[in-house]
């Protein structure tokens, strides 16, 4: 076990990495000097990795093991979620229409000890309660028939699934069959947690209309043949995700286990407008190992809302920047990347910002020239920067401006 004085030179001296979708390095880590001295108080956990970000930022505030190579387990059905979101979003597909129950896709036909959502020949069922057979039940059936909809075959859709990990950036992350059933499916924490930001990027609605649903019956008898409707012999299952009921804020979003992984989940919780994603791979595979992987959850959200937040500063619109040489005189300015940034909680109270411009800026520039830097502060001192850039294109002044410029810069170094 690492102490906190071992966890804080680590992060001391190798920091927390602010990834995006496509660049995330693995073990490259820049910490923000700001967040530095309340890294040290991270919890112990006893699964074998995790890592934890600010949703909205990237910024990773945890992380153990973040590039070890793990069998997803059921985590594997939010990559089969995601590519059935998106055809529903391209409308290709819809949440209404049918979904055809073969035969690879019963219940009967799933491998032993399988997560069930109970599909059964000639019942009639929507893609939606497919969905929510994936996200509450966890059904290795439903993740069959959700494949079957999109792809010839289960092992045709697994393709897709690793097709769209490498589309997303990760050089890790792939998949043989969509359920999570085998430990051949491989991803990281670093990797899950990338992927598990971007899917709520792209569908937000997906934790109310899916990952929080806290229990899902079925069948009814809508779906089943009449014979049987009035007795359609219906199971209710709770969602797996137990911190739904537990913990404050958490919305979402899958939990997963086989014997060769242990206990995996991913966690997304909101609080106060700051939102978290952790992913926690490889609690024991042993009984009470869900409830190991649950605590690991629960220490550290908590520690990551009692410790940081988002901030989101509003600026007024910058003023110009003096430009020389130029066809114009001033240059209008922008920030180069957004303004949101994590903060620790304790600050960020009352923000206020100013604005350091390079000195000289001489035309031509183009659009995206680095101009200077937004300085975002509060009563303690420097929280955030940001670059300022070039708003588009500045051409170069005429001969008699270059001249008359050259002239005043050479007396104003003076």
């Amino acid at each position: 076990m690492k102490t906190p004085a071992f966890r804080f030179l680590f992060f001391f001296l190798c920091g927390v990495s602010l990834f995006a979708q496509n660049d995330y390095e693995p073990g490259i880590f820049d910490a923000p000097a700001l967040l530095v001295p309340y890294l040290a108080n991270a919890p112990e956990i006893i699964s074998q990795a995790a890592l934890v970000i600010d949703a909205e930022t990237g910024t990773i505030l945890y992380t153990k093991n973040p590039d070890g190579e793990f069998s997803p387990a059921s985590l594997a059905k939010l990559m089969t979620i995601h590519l059935i979101l998106n055809e529903v979003a391209a409308g290709r597909v819809s949440l209404d229409e049918i979904v055809p129950v073969g035969v690879e896709s019963w219940a009967q036909s799933q491998p032993p000890r399988s997560s069930l959502m109970f599909l059964a020949p000639g019942q009639i069922v929507t893609l939606r309660e497919i969905m929510l057979g994936l996200a509450v039940s966890s059904g290795n059936d439903a993740a069959v028939a959700a494949a079957l909809r999109l792809a010839p075959s289960v092992r045709e859709f697994a393709a897709i699934m690793t097709a769209e990990a490498r589309r997303m950036g990760f050089s890790k992350t792939l998949f043989v069959e969509p359920s999570g059933i085998s430990e051949e499916n491989i991803t990281t924490a670093a990797e899950f947690t990338s992927f598990c930001r971007e899917y709520l990027r792209l569908h937000p609605e997906a934790l109310i209309e899916f990952h929080s649903v806290p229990e899902f019956a079925y069948p009814k008898a809508h779906n089943v043949a009449e014979v049987f409707r009035s007795n359609p012999r219906t199971i209710v299952q709770s969602n797996r995700n137990n911190l739904l009921r537990t913990f404050p804020g958490v919305d979402g979003l899958k939990t997963g286990y086989i014997d060769e992984a242990g206990y995996n989940i991913a966690l997304t919780a909101e609080r106060n407008g700051t939102r978290f994603i952790a992913v926690i791979l490889g609690a024991p595979a042993q009984p009470g190992g869900d409830r190991i992987r649950d605590r690991d959850g629960e220490r550290l959200l908590s520690w990551v809302f009692e410790n940081f937040k988002t901030v989101r500063p509003v600026i007024e619109p910058l003023e110009p920047a003096r430009l020389w040489k130029g066809k114009s005189k001033w240059m209008t300015i922008r920030p180069a990347d957004p303004l949101h940034f994590t903060s620790p909680l304790e600050r960020a109270g009352t923000i206020r910002y100013s604005v350091e411009t390079a000195d000289p800026l001489i035309a031509p520039l183009p659009a995206g020239y680095p101009a200077g830097w937004l300085i975002i502060s509060d009563d303690w001192g420097e929280l955030h920067r940001v670059r300022l850039v070039a708003a588009r294109d500045y051409e170069r002044g005429n001969f008699f401006k270059r001249i008359w410029d050259s002239i005043r810069l050479l007396f104003r170094k003076r």
